[in-house]
């Protein structure tokens, strides 16, 4: 695949202001055995990676699963699973042949059925595997170490959606569990991965146990993002569930947790003074906040209510509110990320928030004064204080609330329901993205107007579908650039999301803790611990 393509799908930089990378120790001979004990970003309840986008179960696979490509620290798509692949000269058929070694933690070796029962069900819910699965004609094993990818029809991207580096992630799972339909969940964490799953100290609400996996074979290559070897010096790692960051903050310093991954702002800046933690950026680029209106039930199932909540975002408010700390926060327009990216633009942009605009909106839209139910995750403070900021907002524009205090958890199974918010539905939550998961419009699930198929929310507008397969098509970079243009101008119009501003979140571990490689997801192979 050519560079360009590749920069378009993962999009950004990866290089990082001097002084905030923690640079890992790799000439340093690393030491085996000890437990990391790690502050995932929340509390995991969901175990299945391919069901939800979340990012703790994101995490999660990364801990048991593997991939058939990965994405390095330089942005680059390389083998993983692999050993070796084979494309036409067209471009219309793909042969991969799997490395030796690869085994299951039931025991049982991987072969080329699991990974092609694996992809059809990733790009039954993933917005660019959707597209992938679209034009393909076939997709099978033809031994059980190799299996082939057929198009019917061209499709440019098809290794940088098998290395695609977020949600969703391509794991591969044992094909009896791939075959479980996309909109239920695998319930057995089977993998292939480093990391073992230790169900029986699996404690909701406390923590989540893995271990080594003693039978995993790394590849020879140095470790390099999520690509390269996946060398596992620990014995195990336990992730805590702390949602109170003072009591967080407190055992890091004193040594009784090592790596915390999503301090608030606040705690970074505080903690960042103690000669004993380390501060790491793991996507320089950033994150994306949203707001997320159901598309489902009224009100937002109307364009105007939707176009009222475009008005009354104010990103500066909710930065302040959601972040506070100015140096991590940036205003941003458009929908593809701000700065030194691709697709930067203001195309249909509002110019400023516009109150009056959007009370007016939502009088045109016919909005019968019922409460608003907005989902407030109290135990991520960052969208905890959009959630106050949105019910602010919407009471400054004549709109009734109900804010519905829930654990971020509880959030990721609320808002799969389709209910009316009356029944336990929902009609607002706010959520993030890194990069890697909004950039262009390949991966961009809020641009993406699959409807009841689609994600959460279930925004609907085949205009938004043909430009979008007509940008994964293009190869052109002038034309790339002018579909991102329409695609962002329509989406302004159409609204199934609202961005309320970009920001990056440093993570912090004591110095103790060596080895952390550079990417925007945890994963924690390669550590090990210097007493």
């Amino acid at each position: 695949m050519n560079d360009l393509t590749r920069r378009d799908f993962l999009a950004g930089t990866a290089a990082l202001a001097a002084g905030t990378l923690a640079t890992p120790a790799l000439a340093q001979t690393p030491k085996r055995g000890g437990t990391l004990r790690f502050i995932p970003i929340g509390d995991l309840k969901i175990l299945d990676p391919i069901w939800t986008t979340a990012y703790i179960t994101r995490d999660h696979g990364y801990m048991i699963w593997d991939t058939l490509f990965a994405t390095d620290a330089n942005l680059q798509i390389k083998p993983q699973m692999v050993d070796k692949h084979t494309v036409s000269r067209d471009g219309m058929k793909f042969s991969f042949t799997l490395r030796d070694g690869l085994r299951f933690h039931d025991g049982q070796p991987v072969t080329a059925e699991d990974c092609a029962a694996s992809l059809i069900r990733w790009g039954k819910r993933d917005p660019l595997g959707k597209l992938m699965l679209a034009a393909t004609g076939k997709l099978q094993a033809a031994d059980r170490k190799t299996f082939v990818l057929e198009l019917k029809e061209p499709f440019g991207m098809v290794l940088e959606a098998l290395g695609k580096p977020s949600s969703n992630v391509p794991f591969i799972m044992p094909a009896r569990l791939a075959a479980t339909p996309a909109d239920e969940q695998v319930k057995e964490p089977i993998g292939s991965g480093p990391f073992k799953f230790v169900k029986e100290e699996w404690q909701p609400g406390n923590q989540v146990v893995y271990t080594r996996n003693s039978d995993y074979v790394p590849r020879s290559e140095p470790p390099s993002g999520a690509a390269g070897g996946k060398h596992v010096y620990l014995d195990r790692v336990i992730w805590r569930y702390m949602p109170d960051s003072a009591t967080a903050a407190s055992a890091l310093e004193a040594g009784e947790l090592d790596y915390w991954q999503f301090p608030p702002a606040d705690f970074a800046v505080r903690l960042t003074k103690n000669p004993n933690v380390t501060t790491f950026v793991g996507d320089p680029v950033g994150l994306v906040g949203w707001l997320r209106p159901n598309h489902l039930h009224p009100p937002f199932n109307q364009k105007k209510a939707r176009q009222a909540l475009l008005h009354m975002v104010d990103q500066e408010m909710y930065l302040q509110a959601a972040i506070g700390q100015a140096q991590y926060y940036r205003t941003c327009p458009g929908i593809f990320f701000c700065g030194n990216v691709p697709y930067e633009s203001k195309a249909g942009a509002p110019t400023r928030p516009d109150l009056d605009r959007a009370r007016q909106l939502m009088k045109e839209s016919g909005y019968d004064g019922r409460p608003v139910v907005v989902l407030d995750p109290t135990d991520r403070p960052e969208l905890h204080g959009a959630a106050l900021v949105t019910r602010e907002l919407l009471m400054k524009i004549g709109v009734a609330v109900d804010l519905q205090a829930v654990d971020w958890s509880t959030l990721l199974a609320r808002r799969a329901r389709k209910d009316p918010p009356s029944a336990g539905g929902w009609n607002l939550f706010s959520t993030n993205w890194i990069s890697s998961d909004a950039m262009t419009p390949a991966v961009n699930a809020g641009v993406a107007g699959g409807g009841e198929s689609g994600w959460f929310g279930w925004s609907s507008s085949a205009q938004l579908e043909k430009l979008r397969l007509e940008w994964i098509r293009t190869a052109d970079p002038v034309r790339r650039k002018q579909l991102a243009e329409q695609i962002q101008v329509v989406a302004f119009d159409e609204v199934p999301f609202v961005p309320w501003g970009q920001y990056v979140q440093p993570s912090l571990y004591r110095k103790s803790v060596r080895g952390v490689l550079q990417f925007p997801a945890a994963i924690l192979w390669n550590i090990w611990l210097d007493a």
